[in-house]
C-alpha cells in the first residue's frame, strides 16, 4: 500500500493561555512511502515522529493536509476504517489472557462482513505466532514471558487483522541492547515475507540505518532529509542531519577558508579550490582522520581505547565544538603511543563534510567525487 502525506500540518493550542497562539508539532511534512517498502521516522525526542505516525493511524487529525492509503484519502477515516496494525512503545498486553487470547483479540471485534468463524481465527492466530517464532508459547501469560517475547506478541497481534499498513512507535526502547539487536533483525525480516508497508518510528539512528529502505530525519517537525540509509550518512544535507547520524558522532570544528584551503586553527588541512575565504564549519566523521608523524592537525591525546578490530583515539581541539573531545576511529594495527600528550591527524577528505558557519547548510567543494573515488581505491589520502 502506497502512502502519501500530503503537506500535513498538525497544530496544538499553546497550554500558555497568555500567550496564546499555537504550537506547531508537524509542519507541512510531504512524503510519498512506496508500496511494500520499511521507512524509518528519525530525529530527537520531541521533532513529531509520533505525532506524524499518529495521524497516519488516525489517532489524530491533521490540522490541514491530506492522508492517501493508495488512491483512498483516509484524511478522516478512524482507524479501525484505515486497515493499519499498530504496535506501540508499550506492549500493551491484556495480563489475564493468554498470548492466543491476546492475539486474537482484534479479530473477536470484527463485525459485519468481516466477522471470522472460531476456526478460522485460530488459523489466523497461529499464522501470526508461528511467523513471529513464539507459537509454542500460545498458552503462557504476559507475565511468564521476557520483554522480547512480549513484543513479538504485540507485532502478532497487529499482524493478524492482514493490515495494510504495519506502524512502529518506538517498539524496542524498553528492550536490553542485545534484545533489540535480535527483535530489529526479526522485525526487517517479517516485514520482508509479508511485504506489508511499515514505518518504523525511533530516535535510535542505528536502529534506523540498519533496518529501513529509506529514513525520514526530522527536527522540530519539519523534514530535513529523506533517503537511503548510507545516503544520508554518506551526504547530509546540513549540520543537524550530519550530527545526528552517526556513532560515535561526526566531529565538528570551527574552520574557515582561506586562499582556497582548509583551515583549522592556523593548520592548512586540504585545498578546497573555489570556496570564499571566510569562517566554515568543518564535520569529520570518526573514520576520517589519519594518525601520521607530520599531520597537520596537532591534538591533545587523551586515551587510546583498543576495541579488537579497531582502535578509537580520543584527543581533544582547541577549535572542536559541541563536544568537547575528539574520537577518531583507526584501524587496530595502526600504532599511537598512549603514554604521548600529542597525536598528529591528518584528514579524509572523502570523510570530511563542510557548512555554512552561519545557517548550517553543506557546502560543496571541488573534486569531492574524485577524491572519495581516490579513497576507496586507496590511491591517496588526500
Amino acid at each position: 500500500m502506497k502512502i502519501v502525506l500530503e503537506h500535513i500540518t498538525k497544530e496544538y493550542p499553546n497550554r500558555d493561555k497568555k500567550v496564546g497562539g499555537v504550537f506547531t508539532a508537524v509542519s507541512d511534512f510531504d512524503l510519498t512511502i512506496p508500496d511494500g517498502t520499511l521507512v524509518g521516522l528519525l530525529g530527537p525526542s520531541g521533532c513529531g515522529k509520533s505525532t506524524t505516525l499518529n495521524m497516519i493511524c488516525g489517532l489524530e487529525m491533521p490540522t490541514r493536509g491530506k492522508i492517501w492509503f493508495g488512491d483512498t484519502d483516509v484524511t478522516n477515516l478512524t482507524p479501525e476504517l484505515r486497515g493499519v496494525g499498530m504496535v506501540f512503545q508499550s506492549y500493551a498486553l491484556y495480563p489475564h489472557m493468554t498470548v492466543r487470547q491476546n492475539i486474537m483479540f482484534p479479530l473477536e471485534n470484527l463485525k459485519g462482513a468481516d466477522k471470522l468463524s472460531k476456526e478460522e481465527m485460530l488459523r489466523r492466530v497461529e499464522e501470526s505466532a508461528n511467523l513471529v517464532q513464539i507459537g509454542e508459547l500460545l498458552d503462557r501469560k504476559p507475565s511468564e514471558m521476557s520483554g522480547g517475547q512480549q513484543q513479538r506478541v504485540a507485532i502478532a497481534r497487529a499482524l493478524v487483522k492482514r493490515p495494510k499498513v504495519l506502524l512502529l512507535d518506538e517498539p524496542l526502547s524498553n528492550l536490553d541492547a542485545r534484545l533489540r539487536l535480535t527483535t530489529r533483525e526479526e522485525i526487517r525480516r517479517i516485514q520482508r515475507e509479508t511485504g506489508i508497508t511499515t514505518i518504523f518510528v525511533t530516535h535510535d539512528q542505528e536502529e534506523a540505518m540498519s533496518i529501513c529502505d529509506n529514513i525520514v530525519v526530522m527536527e522540530a517537525g519539519i523534514i530535513r532529509q529523506v533517503g537511503r540509509p548510507q545516503d544520508v550518512y554518506d551526504e547530509p544535507t546540513n549540520l543537524f542531519v550530519s550530527k545526528f547520524l552517526g556513532t560515535p558522532p561526526i566531529n565538528v570544528f570551527d574552520a574557515r577558508v582561506q586562499g582556497g584551503q582548509l583551515l583549522i586553527g592556523d593548520a592548512v588541512m586540504f585545498d578546497v579550490p573555489g570556496l570564499p575565504d571566510g569562517p566554515i564549519t568543518a564535520g569529520v566523521r570518526p573514520e576520517g582522520f589519519i594518525v601520521e608523524d607530520q599531520g597537520p592537525l596537532v591534538c591533545g591525546l587523551v586515551a587510546v581505547e583498543r576495541m579488537g578490530r579497531d582502535k578509537s583515539v580520543v584527543a581533544t581541539h582547541p577549535q572542536l565544538t559541541g563536544t568537547k573531545q575528539i574520537r577518531a576511529i583507526i584501524d587496530s594495527d595502526v600504532h599511537v603511543s598512549s603514554h604521548s600528550d600529542v597525536v598528529r591527524l591528518s584528514l579524509r577528505r572523502s570523510k570530511t563534510r563542510l557548512f555554512d558557519a552561519q545557517t548550517g547548510e553543506r557546502i560543496h567543494f571541488a573534486h569531492d567525487e574524485v577524491v572519495r573515488d581516490y579513497d576507496r581505491q586507496g590511491e591517496g589520502n588526500a
